[in-house]
Order: structure tokens, then C-alpha cells, then sequence
């Protein structure tokens, strides 16, 4: 490991700064959606049912608006993107805490459609204030920064909730994560590094350009990984209920979180990249013996294990994905990831929900690991294809006759066609010899 990598990215200004930043925003961000559930609840006395309904929207409305505003980001710049973000969420949250259900149901879907892409900005940030080769530490330290986010924000809510009426307590959440929004619009931080500042002045790439099978196989593996770990976020509760172990359900949670957190720093201070296949199917693997947990501490073991696998998976797939796109539609790309996520945990939840009613909570643990280890396998199966498919295609190639000029090589220029490391490969790694 080489713990320096780390000191190279912080020392960096714009890096440390899009940290700091980043954590600042999604800590209010992450405890509004906490204290959303418990107004619907409290404050206007529905169902768990009706708040996860509310819930749903919202995840849906981010899911449509992921890809949507990062091509605004990509083709009008930041400000021109943030400011209606705003604007809109300001006017709909003034309101929300204050209405009835049906008309919340819809200011939570307008909000969730114009919330500002605080992921896809800071992430990029983090590329623009970094060189290539520290990219991976980057995309890692982020992921950490948000784990450490969810960990902190949801117990804020939780606090605040039974302080504070729930209305205020959703209106100071939503207006803190606002003016983190509004901080982004007057730094204006750049989004593409110096490096690639002339192509981000070319014209829009069309999707059928830049959408190849290793970005379709990179947003499965991201939504895989969100299905996987949306089994420990709702089979932890429900086993840690049935065994009335109810109070140390947080603590349980807190060492996973914990896992997740430590596995992301060894995993960026490694020298060498793991392919993210094999880091989805090591989680997956892991994930399947916590169906055998007996209690608290030996939640804590299996979780522990399986989380130091959680930030790397996902800190691959948002690095892999930055690196094997043009830079000029890198926004919607991140867009299209945080999407993958996003459905991916809207998918887990209801079937973990689904398999614990029908065959309880240890059967959710598996059912979910086993939809990330089908998906690592194919994407295997699917890498070591293309790859025979190059070594046969290689073969074939025979020198030209000599009185033939050889067919001229297109430069950068020339082409389209995204640039990047493919899965598994990154700068520092040793490169295979490769044959054209």
C-alpha cells in the first residue's frame, strides 16, 4: 500500500476543498431523508406505508433527474445548471413541510427532479484537481466521505426529530443542503481537467458513441452493488428484531458502515486496481454468510467483513466509468451511475422486503448476494470473450506485402471513440502487450 497517495490527493486545494464541501452538503442532505419518513409519520400521522410511498417518489424523481442534469452540466456549465436547482427546491421545500400528504407527494417528486447533482459536481471536481494516476484514490476518499455522511446524517435527523417539531426540523435540513448548492454556484469549481479542456469546447457525442458495453456493464455492476447492500440495510433490522436485539440495531449498523469505511482506504492506497467484477463478487460472496449471524456480535463480524468491501465496489465502478468516457459527457455518464444505484436500491429494498416476508430475514441476505454474484459472473464471462475475441482477431492480422503501404494509424484526433482504462486497468498497473 503507499499511504502517500493519500497526501498527494489532499494536498491538492481543489481536492480537499470539493471533500469538505461534499461532506458538508450531503450530511443536511442524507438527514432530510430520515426526517422526510418521520413527518409523514408523526406530523401528519400516515402509515410506514405512506411514507415509504413518498419515499419511492422521491427515489424515482432522482433516478429520472441523474442523467438529465448531467448533460445540462456537460453542455451549460455549473452555474447555468445549479441555479434553477435552486430555485425550485427552495420554492417546493418553503412549502412541503406544511401541507397535506397528496400535495407532499408532489413537491417531493418536483424537488427530487431539480435536485442539484452534488455527486456528479464533486466527483468531477475531484477529476479536474487530480492527475489520472491519483484518480482512484480520489473516487475512494469521496466514497468514504459520503459512507461517513450516511452514517452521520440519518442520526442527526433521528435527534433533531425528537427535539424539534419535524416540520422545522425538514425545513433547516433541506435549506442547509440548498445553500451547499448555492456555496457550489458562487465557487464555481471547474469540471474538467486543464488536460481536457479542448475537448469539453467540441460538440455533444451522441450516446451511440460513448455508450459501449463496458459503460452498460459498469452501471449493472454499480446497480448490483446497491442491491446487495440494501440486504443488510433491511435484513440487519428485521433479524436484529426478531431476535429482540432492538437497541443495539444502530450499533450493528455502525460497524458495517465501519467495514465499509476501512476496506475504502486500504483499497486506495493500493498501487494496483482490482477489477470491479471481482470486487462485486467478492461482496456478494461475503454478503451470504451473514445469513448465519446468531446475534449482535457475530452481526458485527460477518457485516464488518462484508463492508470492507462496500466503498471499493463502488468507488470502482464511478472510477472505471469516469475513465473509459470522453470527458465532455463524463456528467451525464456519473448521472447514468448515481441512477444505477439509485434503482438498484429502489429494487433491493422491496424484494429484501419481499423475501423476509416469504422466507425470512436470512433468506434476504442470500437472494440479494445472489443477484450481485450473477451479475460479477457475467460480466467475468463477458471480459474473458472480448478478450479472446482480441487474441483471435490479433492472430489473424498478417504482415501486408511490401510493396503495399500500410494503412494509415488515425490519431486522438481522428476519432471518437471514448478514451480511458478498461475494467481493471489503471495507471501504475503492468500492461498485457497488446497486438493491433
Amino acid at each position: 500500500m503507499a499511504l502517500t497517495e493519500y497526501r498527494h490527493v489532499l494536498g491538492v486545494p481543489g481536492a480537499r476543498h470539493a471533500l469538505l464541501i461534499g461532506l458538508l452538503i450531503r450530511v443536511p442532505m442524507t438527514a432530510a431523508n430520515v426526517l422526510l419518513v418521520l413527518h409523514v409519520v408523526q406530523s401528519l400521522g400516515m402509515s410506514y406505508a405512506a411514507a415509504g410511498a413518498v419515499s419511492a417518489t422521491y427515489t424515482v424523481a432522482l433516478a429520472i433527474s441523474g442523467p438529465w442534469r448531467g448533460r445540462i452540466l456537460d453542455r451549460y456549465g455549473l452555474r447555468r445548471t445549479v441555479l434553477p436547482c435552486v430555485v425550485v427546491g427552495a420554492a417546493c421545500w418553503a412549502v412541503a413541510p406544511w401541507v397535506g400528504y397528496v400535495p407532499l407527494l408532489l413537491l417531493v417528486g418536483l424537488a427530487g427532479l431539480f435536485l442539484v447533482p452534488t455527486f456528479g459536481i464533486i466527483r468531477q471536481w475531484l477529476i479536474a484537481s487530480t492527475p489520472v494516476t491519483a484518480r482512484k484514490t480520489a473516487m475512494v476518499l469521496d466514497s468514504v466521505a459520503a459512507e461517513a455522511a450516511f452514517m452521520i446524517g440519518p442520526t442527526i435527523g433521528v435527534v433533531v426529530a425528537v427535539a424539534v417539531d419535524t416540520r422545522t426540523a425538514l425545513l433547516v435540513a433541506q435549506a442547509l443542503s440548498l445553500l451547499g448548492g448555492l456555496l457550489l454556484f458562487v465557487i464555481n469549481p471547474p469540471q474538467r481537467h486543464r488536460d481536457e479542456a479542448n475537448e469539453a469546447d467540441t460538440t455533444p457525442i451522441s450516446a451511440r458513441v460513448w455508450v459501449t458495453p463496458v459503460v452498460v456493464a459498469l452501471l449493472a455492476a454499480g446497480a448490483a452493488s446497491t442491491i446487495v447492500l440494501t440486504a443488510g440495510d433491511v435484513g440487519v433490522v428485521a433479524a436484529m428484531r426478531e431476535m429482540g436485539y432492538d437497541a443495539q440495531i444502530g450499533l450493528v449498523l455502525a460497524v458495517w458502515g465501519l467495514g465499509s469505511v476501512i476496506g475504502g482506504l486500504a483499497y486506495g492506497a493500493m498501487r494496483r486496481t482490482i477489477p470491479v467484477f471481482w470486487l462485486l463478487l467478492g461482496l456478494g460472496v461475503t454478503t451470504v454468510p451473514i445469513a448465519l449471524a446468531q446475534g449482535p456480535i457475530s452481526f458485527c463480524v460477518l457485516l464488518f467483513l462484508s463492508g470492507l468491501l462496500c466503498a471499493p465496489t463502488i468507488a470502482a465502478t464511478s472510477d472505471h466509468l469516469s475513465r473509459v468516457v470522453p470527458a465532455r459527457v463524463r456528467g451525464e455518464a456519473l448521472g447514468w451511475h448515481g441512477s444505477s444505484m439509485t434503482s438498484g436500491s429502489a429494487l433491493g429494498a422491496p424484494l429484501a422486503g419481499i423475501t423476509i416476508d416469504q422466507a425470512g430475514w436470512q433468506a434476504a441476505f442470500v437472494v440479494n448476494a445472489g443477484i450481485g454474484i450473477a451479475v460479477a459472473v457475467v460480466g467475468l464471462v463477458l471480459l474473458a470473450v472480448r478478450e479472446r475475441r482480441r487474441r483471435s482477431a490479433a492472430g489473424a492480422v498478417s504482415e501486408p506485402p511490401a510493396h503495399e503501404l500500410p494503412t494509415p494509424v488515425p490519431s486522438i484526433e481522428d476519432t471518437d471513440e471514448p478514451i480511458g482504462y478498461d475494467l481493471g486497468v489503471a495507471p501504475g498497473d503492468e500492461l498485457p502487450p497488446v497486438h493491433r
